[in-house]
């Protein structure tokens, strides 16, 4: 696609959007009134298909009904939160828009929870009652009574002890209740917990029509389209955007576990579907993975979604022939949004001249290593310029347009005052991006991510990018070490490799690719690595373990100048190495030895 066409197509879809979210803004309808609504205008349209079952908008609307009156029906409404520990199925969505029609707030509870954590999320959201499934029964009765023993249990198919069948208990007469208002809390979605324990991020009717209708302007999505989600329903990209925009049009959504890259493209081709939500490193799974019979036989017209790198994008478009992809940018607590419809690889997308009225977006110097903002002798925020990291940050009219979280002490650090007059307010997004001479947006990292080292920054994400573009790494995560014998934090990163992985080739690669500073000193070489439900790696506890080799039982490596040698301890008795990282997680506590050159 030449330039002057993926521009006009670009602000085809901008208008598109406009025209649907400023439809839906002016009817003042909910998610779950558009879908009954649907469900007498289109009865007989498949809305949800899973391995199980298929419903059609008149099967959705009728268990929306359904689960509306059980929620009537044990006294719960407008403030009162139902929380959803429920794997992945079409059942899944017709949960939560029936509470929500109810008037009462599903939390959707991530279902890789377990212990401590998933205490922590149930206890933010203050449910009156839980949903569970079978299959996650135990992990629930673990901590029973560790909980409010005034939370009711609820059983979403099957018998669990201790636990009453939902089924049995939803009044089959019609009680009368009224539309929610628009401005009440509609979800209660977590954040991913990459760095820390998630926080229960407030979703208004409003919001999610908003989330829904533009979704369905930007890429167009039709009655004849088919989704296929394989995203984790309790996100907000794979259960709400996707789901909602598709579900918003009339469209059918296939609902999967989980994603597969074995399964994928034969599943996408024998479902027929037009339209795939990936997250992640999901597009560069399907790009590592063999050739397959399948993988050129779909009917894909476009695939969105946010995590895809410039080089993945284009192996990914070539190789399986997508016609269109829509990279964004958005969090489930953000008051802006970013689209790349213009088809330009690597950036997260920009705000068009036409709109930068209603969407100010703005990129701010921020102090690495503290996270502050950096100010100038009047004591506003800085600007970055052209192509210079920054913090990304958004105005705010008024703070209602910040939903925030159910933890109200979580809200405040959102809040940037003063930024470019005294007094203004704008919302932090927490991540550093860089902009271009046409406007464009590129991820940089995760505020808190990027270190510094020898007074250089150093992007975790950039150094990631470039080291797995060296052959034969099959996953990388990369992350700070402190140490006494170098200012700020050294680079390190955990390795899957391939046969074929060479120390020395990479090292070559990267004395090519990266400054001096940008090179990671440490490699921990292992089997595998840690995934949040969003396929975003982990790396708290990778940063714990540090490079000590009375913790770490995985082969490690530091770099000498010259090559990448094994830290062996009984030999490297130069530098006694500390390690303190960041986000108040306590250290080993033991010491050891390693020699390591940081020029």
């Amino acid at each position: 696609m030449d330039w002057k066409a993926a521009k006009a197509d670009s602000r085809n879809a901008w208008l598109r959007a406009l025209e649907r979210s400023g439809e839906a803004e002016r009817e003042g309808a909910t998610l779950p009134a558009r879908v009954l609504a649907l469900a007498k205008a289109a009865p007989d349209a498949i809305a949800l298909l899973d391995r199980k079952e298929t419903l059609t908008y008149r099967d959705l609307g009728a268990r929306i009904e359904h689960y509306a009156r059980w929620v009537l029906a044990q006294g719960l409404g407008g403030g009162d939160t139902v929380s959803i520990f429920v794997p992945n199925c079409a059942d899944y969505i017709a949960l939560w828009l029936g509470i929500a029609r109810a008037g009462a707030t599903a939390a959707l509870l991530n279902t890789n929870l377990r212990a401590a954590p998933l205490i922590h999320a149930i206890s933010a959201a203050k449910p009156k009652a839980i949903i569970v499934s079978a299959a996650l029964a135990q992990p629930l009765t673990d901590i029973r009574r560790r909980l409010d023993p005034a939370i009711a249990l609820w059983s979403h198919g099957g018998e669990i002890e201790g636990a009453l069948p939902l089924a049995e208990f939803c009044p089959k007469e019609k009680l009368p209740f009224p539309q929610p208002d628009p401005r009440q809390t509609a979800l209660l979605i977590y954040t991913s917990g990459t760095t820390g324990l998630p926080k229960a991020a407030r979703l208004s009717h409003r919001r999610l029509m908003r989330w829904a209708s533009w979704f369905s302007g930007m890429l167009d999505i039709c009655r004849s389209d088919r989704l296929y989600d394989c995203l984790p329903l309790h996100h907000a990209t794979g259960g709400v955007a996707a789901a909602g925009a598709a579900l918003l049009s009339g469209a059918s959504t296939i609902v999967r576990p989980k994603f597969s890259t074995r399964s994928f493209w034969q599943d996408v081709s024998e479902t027929e579907c037009s339209l795939f939500c990936y997250v992640g490193d999901v597009c560069r799974y399907l790009t590592d993975a063999p050739p397959g019979l399948h993988e050129n036989r779909h009917r894909l017209r476009l695939c969105f979604g946010n995590g895809l790198t410039g080089p993945v994008w284009r192996r990914f478009q070539s190789r399986f022939r997508v016609p269109s992809i829509v990279e964004f940018y958005a969090s489930t607590e953000g008051t802006f949004s970013l689209y790349n419809c213009g088809e330009k690889p690597g950036s997260v997308g920009r705000v068009p001249d036409f709109l930068a009225h209603r969407m100010r977006v703005e990129l701010i110097r921020i102090d690495i290593e503290t996270g502050e903002p950096l100010r100038d002798a009047g004591g506003l925020c800085v600007r970055s310029p052209q192509d210079e990291a920054g913090e990304a940050i958004s105005a705010l009219a008024d703070l209602t347009t910040f939903e925030g979280y159910s933890e109200e002490g979580a809200n405040a650090r959102r809040i940037l005052r003063n930024v470019f007059a005294q007094g203004d307010a704008w919302y932090r997004s927490g991540d550093l991006m860089r902009r271009d001479g046409q406007g464009y947006f590129y991820f940089v990292d995760r505020l808190g991510d990027s270190f510094r080292f020898k007074g250089e920054n150093v992007s975790t994400e950039e150094m990631r990018q470039a080291i797995a573009a060296c052959p034969c790494i099959k996953d990388v995560v990369v992350y700070g070490v402190a140490g006494p014998d170098w200012e700020g934090r050294a680079g390190m990163a955990a390795l899957v490799v391939e046969d074929g992985f060479s120390l020395e080739r990479l090292h070559r690669h990267l004395a090519r690719g990266l400054p001096p500073y940008a090179r990671p000193k440490f490699l921990r070489l292992c089997t595998s690595l840690e995934t949040t439900a969003t396929h975003k790696l982990q790396k708290r506890r990778l940063i714990v373990e540090g490079f000590d080799p009375a913790i770490v039982r995985d082969p490690l490596y530091r770099d000498d100048g010259a090559a990448y040698v094994a830290i062996e301890p009984e030999r490297d008795t130069t530098t006694v190495v500390q390690m303190v990282p960041r986000g108040g997680i306590e250290p080993p506590t033991r010491g050891f030895s390693v020699r390591c050159s940081t020029d």
